[in-house]
């Protein structure tokens, strides 16, 4: 039986999600707080970043993240964040850098419509045109990070500063689809672990460059 099927996947992962997600919500309230404050003084309302995703079993959900753009940046550019993006604000910058924009998504956790680990929710433009075999993906909770988001960390760098919609449909969005479906057909409590420590892992790299190396023109020092 596809793992997807089984009990741990339909059952078991969702409430170790929510007990997690309950916890981790309380502990870090003040973390949201903070966040939250900074984000209004720099740019006003809204807090939060709401778009429509596909979610689990095809049914679309609205993400919860920080916004880390300028208001209706999604009518200013197109869907992928490229290197340098000028939609971003500079509250937003250190929030995608140091992944804390992410922690908004316990809300969405607790509301059942993610998981800490599983598919990058994806674009509805996208997840609306998966073939048979990609139908799967959307078998498991979309999540925080999955072998795709390790894969793909630092996106914005790969997809450049120029026409990053173009390159991520054309370079970047099957890849990242294969690994996807990998992670629906080997999705187990083992195969969480793994992905969460290396998550851990790298979004602390992440972290470390983005608060102590400093890049100039000549390269990083």
């Amino acid at each position: 039986m596809e793992k997807y099927k089984g009990v741990y996947n339909r059952c078991v992962k969702r409430v170790i999600d929510l007990i997690f997600a309950v916890i981790l919500f309380i502990v870090l309230l003040p973390v949201f707080l903070v966040i939250s404050v900074a984000i209004m003084i720099d740019t006003g309302l809204p807090v939060f970043y709401r778009a429509r995703r596909g979610g689990y079993k095809g049914v679309p959900f609205k993400i919860f993240k920080f916004r880390t753009m300028v208001k209706n940046a999604d009518k200013i550019g197109g869907g992928t964040t490229a290197l340098n993006d000028p939609r971003i604000t500079r509250v937003g910058r250190f929030l995608r850098k140091t992944k804390l924009d992410e922690v908004a998504n316990l809300v969405s956790i607790i509301k059942g419509d993610m998981s800490f680990i599983g598919p990058r929710p994806e674009l509805l433009r996208y997840t609306e045109k998966y073939d048979e075999r990609e139908q799967v993906i959307l078998m498991v909770r979309p999540g925080i990070t999955d072998y795709s988001s390790l894969q793909y960390i630092n996106l914005d760098e790969i997809v450049g500063e120029e026409n990053a919609d173009e390159y991520y449909e054309q370079y970047v969005l099957k890849p990242k689809n294969e690994m996807r479906i990998r992670y629906a057909n080997e999705v187990s409590f083992t195969t969480d672990v793994k992905l969460f420590v290396l998550t851990v892992i790298g979004v602390i790299k992440k972290a470390f460059k983005a608060i102590f190396v400093k890049e100039d023109g000549n390269g990083v020092h």
